[in-house]
């Protein structure tokens, strides 16, 4: 389960990645609160917010990829450390200070994804660099683990801080403190015990090259189509948890922290399963989707607090078995040459449906109440998985024609 620690450079980034991700979940769980507090619990705010820092990734994710295969991964994820770091110092300056507005939270998560289309690529191959091929599916199911142990512990942590400090602004500035740990683990590594990928020179059309090199490899498209479906509504559900734990269950900050800890423990449980695995299957995979489908539809309906808390549980575990499984199916069948740009495409539906998903959720959480906001992105990633599968055949079949003719 573990194996991919044995690696010195792997121990180094895995455990800065610990620290940094469990300030990114406090920051994550005081940002929803900040726009809640701003605009009175306003979920259209809130969704905006969302989408704002999932939209850059739809513009501009793919041209990540391209510079994640054309230059030295370590010191580019030194610099986009650097300033993910510097924005959670200013947000948190301006909540402590008592000036922050909700456009000022607005810029910061529109920020925070302009950096991110290049640093999530960059990282996302990075790992191979590290570990190589043969621990990479068990190095990306460990990451998983990591995120979602923060995931779990992060949101907690978070909102009893908000409780005992007053605000959320300290929350923030823990935050930027945290970057210190992973940007030490990249500067610190052996590179001599990296596995680094010859970069790619710069060339026309290398974007149109990763699309048809996608577009061509049906164990490749059939991943991506489906985590796009998927994740366009679960970027969008830590918004849900909020909202459901806020506004149908009158819970209070601290209580929300625990929702949110909650999904995040079955998420943990999944990324330790997937850790287990060799190689993610077809099966996994769709399995994974389809539960999390159903799973959404029951939290909706979930009568009381204790049964809604449950319910997160099995949820979470469904999510992360589909996003480790497509991680992983996708960079295993990706040549070394293609990774960034693959990653870019993969990461571009990843994230880049949450600008679709996140206010559409918002606005029928709006006007017919959290549950049924929840309930349809459960049933639309139900449809969404069927619609991946006849995609992907119906682009086989048209790519093997259009072959067969030439």
């Amino acid at each position: 389960m573990f194996r991919s620690l044995r690696n010195h450079n792997y121990r180094l980034f895995a455990s800065g990645s610990a620290v940094s991700n469990l300030g990114g979940w406090m920051q994550r769980t005081a940002q929803d609160w900040l726009v809640l507090d701003l605009t009175h619990g306003s979920a259209a705010a809130l969704g905006t917010a969302t989408a704002l820092q999932f939209l850059p990734m739809l513009l501009f994710g793919l041209f990540g990829g391209v510079l994640a295969d054309r230059y030295p991964k370590r010191p580019i994820l030194v610099v986009a450390q650097s300033i993910m770091a510097l924005l959670a110092l200013a947000i948190g300056i301006l909540t402590v200070t008592g000036t922050a507005q909700v456009w000022h939270v607005y810029v910061m998560a529109f920020a925070l994804g302009l950096v991110s289309c290049v640093e999530v690529p960059t990282r996302q191959t990075f790992v191979v660099e590290m570990v190589g091929r043969k621990d990479l599916s068990n190095a990306i199911a460990l990451n998983a683990s990591i995120f979602n142990l923060a995931r779990v512990v992060g949101p907690a942590v978070a909102g009893v801080l908000i409780f005992m400090l007053g605000g959320t602004g300290p929350i923030f500035l823990l935050n930027a403190l945290t970057f210190a740990a992973v940007i030490s683990s990249l500067i610190f590594m052996r590179k001599a015990e990296l596995n680094l990928a010859e970069p790619v020179p710069r060339a026309k059309g290398q974007l149109r090259e990763g699309l048809r090199y996608v577009l061509g490899k049906q164990e490749l498209l059939m991943p991506i189509l489906l985590i796009g479906f998927v994740s366009m509504f679960s970027q969008s559900f830590s918004m849900s948890i909020a909202l459901m734990a806020r506004e149908v269950f009158s819970a209070g900050a601290s209580s929300f922290g625990l929702a949110s800890s909650m999904f995040a423990v079955g998420a943990l449980g999944g990324g330790l399963l997937a850790a287990r695995r060799a190689k993610p299957s077809r099966k996994v995979l769709l399995t994974g989707a389809i539960s999390f489908g159903l799973f959404l539809v029951a939290v909706g309906v979930a009568p009381v607090y204790p049964v809604y808390l449950a319910l997160l549980v099995p949820a979470g575990i469904a999510l992360i078995t589909v996003n480790t499984a497509a991680n992983a199916s996708v960079q295993l069948a990706t040549s070394p040459e293609m990774r960034g740009r693959v990653m870019g495409i993969y990461l571009l539906v990843f994230t880049g449906g949450a600008p679709l998903g996140a206010p559409l959720v918002g606005l029928l959480s709006e006007f017919g109440g959290p549950r049924a906001g929840v309930m349809l992105s459960g049933a639309l990633v139900l449809a969404g998985t069927g619609m991946a599968l006849l995609m992907t055949r119906m682009i086989g079949a048209r790519r093997r024609v259009a072959l067969a003719t030439a």
